[in-house]
């Protein structure tokens, strides 16, 4: 096709490599196979600047600049958090499903006593993985938005933040997930993998969450005040957890 005078998505006058009124590509051609490959998937999902990858890179290595980045109006490289976070959740439900399976073969009856539980919560994640989403994420931001007031950001400003991080800390949980299947292993040291792996991953997770938001918020308090700060939150947030689990609990009875 070649670069046309009109945009061909919403015939508005063009001049350069992007319409101004729409944002695409004055450059169009017909659509091949080897295009489709290269372009469309290649490019489009895993591009280095703008893609799943970057995204989910950025936000497990340092959630936080990325959100201020995003905060700040430098929006083009990121895919969405919330999107990211549901195929996430989608992840995992599949890796549960599947542990589920091998270990009714490996382990037979010895299964059939929390298999149900297993189901139930599975089930759970899969109706309401939204609902999961929309509990943490916002006890994240409120929390931040309570004890961090001097950043002037404003609650869906903390909201981006808290979605940035809450992503990082889903990856932590699926690389997690993925290391449990040692548990199939025949070896002498499956549960002392397994346990390393049932310490691990709760302590990365706070760590991560105490790291990335002492820096995003240290340059506006002192780091005694930003660290009593992280305290707090990180114990308010352990007793929302607390009530939330038990009311996850008692709804699976």
């Amino acid at each position: 096709m070649g670069q046309s005078p009109i945009c061909l998505n919403c015939y508005n006058d063009i001049s350069g490599k992007f319409c101004s009124n729409c944002g695409q590509k004055t450059d169009t051609h017909r659509i091949t196979f080897k295009h489709f490959i290269t372009h469309d998937i290649l490019h489009g999902v895993w591009h280095f600047e703008k893609g799943i990858f970057y995204t989910l890179r950025e936000t497990l290595l340092n959630p936080g600049k990325a959100a201020l980045h995003y905060i700040s109006g430098r929006r083009i490289k990121y895919y969405n958090v919330f999107y990211l976070t549901l195929l996430i959740i989608g992840v995992q439900i599949f890796i549960n499903h599947i542990q589920n399976d091998l270990s009714h073969q490996y382990f037979g009856t010895e299964l059939a006593q929390t298999h149900g539980k297993n189901v139930q919560l599975s089930a759970f994640l899969e109706n309401y993985s939204k609902i999961i989403i929309f509990a943490f994420v916002p006890l994240l931001a409120i929390n931040s938005f309570l004890l961090f007031r001097k950043s002037k950001l404003n609650f869906s400003e903390h909201f981006i933040i808290a979605g940035m991080i809450f992503l990082g800390v889903m990856i932590i949980n699926l690389i997690s997930m993925i290391f449990s299947f040692v548990e199939f292993l025949d070896s002498n040291f499956t549960e002392t993998l397994e346990l390393l792996i049932n310490v691990l991953t709760p302590a990365s997770i706070l760590l991560f969450l105490v790291i990335n938001y002492y820096k995003v918020f240290y340059k506006n308090y002192s780091t005694t005040s930003t660290i009593i700060r992280i305290l707090i939150f990180v114990l308010l947030l352990l007793v929302e957890i607390s009530l939330l689990a038990m009311i996850l609990f008692f709804s699976l009875r």
